[in-house]
């Protein structure tokens, strides 16, 4: 049946990462299967507060935010602020049949809101940084604080849907009651054509941060002579302290800095790269390793995280914060091209099969027939 349905996820593209991306393109997906979504968002300085593609609607409400990459308790705040009116005003005028919050925290207490107040069930995907302790290294003492908040919303919605078992038993293991499913990421293979010539390139695409183990693929390329040029894309606030270890290094390493992610220039960049490597120490569902198996690239990435979840036997596994299983892992592709084409091969293959977002969209829309009030 076509729902109507209310979203609201506090960042979206050009806004935030990952997450972000993945609420986007999930509107778009139901709006082309004949449902009206109204999509609520943080607003940014040059961005426009309202913007419709076909029945779907995005809304942008005002927000003191001031980075792209990195949102403040404060911003955040802001952003709840005010998004209340904005939903309430919606709430009114719509007949609504579900609300979708993405992340836990903060959006998780819009849906809480607007369940006590207008009696809209709501259901909350989780995509990590929401989690307590999936991220050891970001908001560990805000995730402390508000640990009994967490666990209401948790327990409040109707669903917690997470990318990952990964991610899926970190949430159960904080609450057993909460009800929970796993739905992964979606992806369009078409985006990206692993068929072109390839370069010896070591390609990393990430946001610079501690846990996302950019530093022990550079411990790992120390004293490495190979004939292949390194380059990291992104940018965050442990991108000074990695340049100054890239220097040190005989391999070529280059820093882009931010790219986005639509643009021609990182397509050519994954499209054109045969090497994949993401070291991060705990994941839920990335996009960067879905665009990379849809690029047809040789994926080194961690074992015992939503990586290897994601990647199955598509790629070589290595232990987080193991810079020597990296450099192993490296040798061992670089010395048999035939390995790297045929873990490129394999990795599309599984993204086509699995992660459609076609498929994706079906299952979320089966969800919100299980829970949508009738209206």
């Amino acid at each position: 049946m076509s729902m109507r349905i209310l979203m609201t996820c506090y960042e979206l593209p050009p806004v935030g990462g990952g997450g972000g991306q993945f609420a986007a393109r999930l509107a778009r997906e139901l709006a082309l299967h004949e449902n009206d979504v109204d999509l609520v968002t943080m607003g940014f300085a040059g961005l426009p507060s309202r913007e419709r593609y076909g029945r779907l609607s995005i809304q942008r409400v005002i927000s003191f935010r001031r980075d792209l990459r990195t949102c403040r308790v404060p911003e955040a705040a802001s952003y709840l602020v005010g998004a209340m009116p904005v939903i309430s005003i919606l709430c009114r005028r719509y007949k609504y049949n579900i609300m979708h919050s993405h992340f836990i925290l903060p959006d998780g207490l819009l849906g809480l809101w607007i369940q006590l107040t207008a009696g809209l069930p709501f259901i909350i995907t989780a995509h990590g940084t929401d989690v307590p302790y999936h991220n050891p290294h970001q908001v560990r003492w805000l995730h402390y604080c508000l640990r009994p908040l967490w666990r209401s919303l948790a327990l409040k919605a109707s669903l917690v849907i997470c990318p990952s078992q990964y991610l899926n038993s970190r949430v159960l293991n904080i609450n057993r009651n909460v009800k929970t499913t796993v739905i992964p990421n979606g992806f369009n293979p078409s985006r990206f054509d692993p068929a072109g010539s390839k370069a010896k390139r070591i390609l990393v695409v990430t946001r610079m941060v501690e846990f996302k183990g950019v530093q022990y693929l550079l411990q790992a390329l120390n004293g490495l002579q190979i004939d292949y040029e390194v380059v990291l894309v992104g940018d965050g606030p442990y991108s000074n302290e990695l340049k100054k270890r890239a220097d040190a290094l005989d391999v070529p390493v280059r820093f882009t800095g931010w790219i986005d992610n639509n643009s021609n220039e990182l397509k050519h960049l994954y499209e054109t790269s045969n090497i994949f490597v993401f070291p991060s120490e705990t994941e839920n569902c990335p996009l960067v390793l879905l665009e990379a198996m849809a690029a047809g690239l040789a994926i080194i990435t961690t074992r015992d995280t939503g990586c290897a979840e994601l990647v199955g036997k598509a790629a070589l596994l290595v232990a987080p914060r193991d810079p020597h299983a990296i450099r192993s892992a490296l040798i061992e592709l670089i010395g048999h091209p035939e390995l790297i084409k045929a873990l490129g091969t394999a990795a599309r293959s599984r993204l086509e099969r699995i992660y459609s977002w076609r498929a994706i969209s079906d299952r979320y829309i089966e969800v919100y027939e299980q829970h949508a009030r009738n209206v």
